[in-house]
């Protein structure tokens, strides 16, 4: 998950929490609407602090040279 859905978790949370009025005797939509907006929240943080590891990363090339102690055979023009 990345920053997109958690901003899209929050919005469906607190549409459900705080616009929806409307009730089911099985589920409670605002109690859904607090999940979600925490599920958003969490993926905004762990999405930041993912990013920000992979930023800290370095990356080096090593080149490794043979010298076999020979030349190679000179070409005479």
């Amino acid at each position: 998950m990345g920053v997109g859905t958690g901003i899209f978790l929050l919005v469906v949370g607190a549409v459900l929490s705080f616009a929806v009025r409307d009730s089911w005797s099985v589920i409670d939509l605002t109690m859904v609407g607090y999940i979600s907006m925490a599920a958003g929240a969490l993926a905004i943080i762990l999405a930041l602090v993912m990013q920000k590891q992979r930023t800290n990363t370095s990356h080096t090339e090593v080149v490794e040279r043979h010298e076999t102690g020979t030349r190679p055979p000179e070409q005479s023009i």
